[in-house]
């Protein structure tokens, strides 16, 4: 079973990625559980065509864990995905992490964390206890850094490597680096950018996704890209990423960037 999560700054197109990887990975008949650890649940919202499905954290809230079976909380979604959000507390009330611990504590009890892939979307703008859960608890094996060539999305992603790299040298934990994954903004020679911060961290580029309309036009239609537009360039750029993770078997200790080598990294490509 791959287990894999999805970090990156917040805003930076981790779910889009993540569902569209999910759907590519489900068209090969593989059994893919897909879980929301954001806030927002809104990480699998375009797998159920819209659907806001119930949170575990309002769930527990509302009836207990005790009562709550798989029913209650894993969602049949495109392709067969099997569709999980955390949610988060009341808006200034709590740690939003603790959706995320509450909700792997919850399917480990119901035998839910199964399948052939199971893909983590995972808020990575700051790397707490909550939140840094799937890799510190060996939930996740393989990261991906999904970045633009922006400073503050490569400041991000820099960070989740310190995360990754301080985990590491635990015993416990497994998780490693396996690449990262580009999503356009786009800028100036991002791609390039984004290959030499790969290679100064000790990783590689796994895939350039390109800005392209049709994902705006996709999830206006309330669907992942591979099925909107199945035909699409973009769409091929998502099997294609599908394809390279599914082969990967890059499981590395980063070494992160220190800010002033971050910034001048930037500069050399500005």
């Amino acid at each position: 079973m791959k287990q894999i999560a999805l970090y990156g700054k917040g805003g930076i197109g981790k779910s889009t990625t993540s569902v569209n990887l999910s759907a590519a990975l489900a068209e090969r008949d593989l059994d893919v559980l897909q879980i929301g650890c954001d806030p927002k649940r809104d990480s699998t919202r375009m797998l159920m065509h819209g659907q806001w499905i119930p949170t575990v954290l309002d769930l527990i809230r509302e009836r207990g864990d005790a009562s709550i079976g798989v029913d209650d909380v894993v969602f049949r979604g495109y392709h067969g995905i099997r569709c999980v959000e955390a949610g988060g507390p009341e808006p200034g009330v709590g740690c939003a992490g603790r959706g995320i611990i509450a909700t792997f504590q919850l399917l480990e009890r119901l035998g839910a964390l199964k399948g052939d892939v199971i893909v983590y979307d995972v808020l990575g703008d700051v790397v707490c206890g909550g939140f840094a859960m799937p890799m510190r608890e060996g939930y996740a094996r393989e990261v991906y850094l999904v970045t633009s060539g922006t400073l503050m999305s490569l400041y991000a992603a820099n960070n989740i490597c310190k995360a990754i790299a301080r985990l590491s040298a635990k015993a416990r934990s497994l998780c490693r680096l396996s690449g990262v994954i580009c999503n356009a903004a786009p800028i100036e020679r991002e791609e390039e950018l984004v290959t030499e911060f790969s290679r100064r961290i000790g990783s590689w580029m796994v895939s350039y996704i390109p800005r392209d309309r049709i994902v705006q036009l996709a999830e206006l239609h309330r669907m992942p890209v591979i099925e909107y537009a199945p035909d699409s360039e973009q769409a091929a750029r998502y099997r294609e990423l599908a394809d390279k993770i599914l082969r990967n078997t890059r499981m590395d200790i980063p070494v992160p960037l220190g800010m002033d080598e971050l910034e001048a990294l930037a500069l050399e490509f500005a």
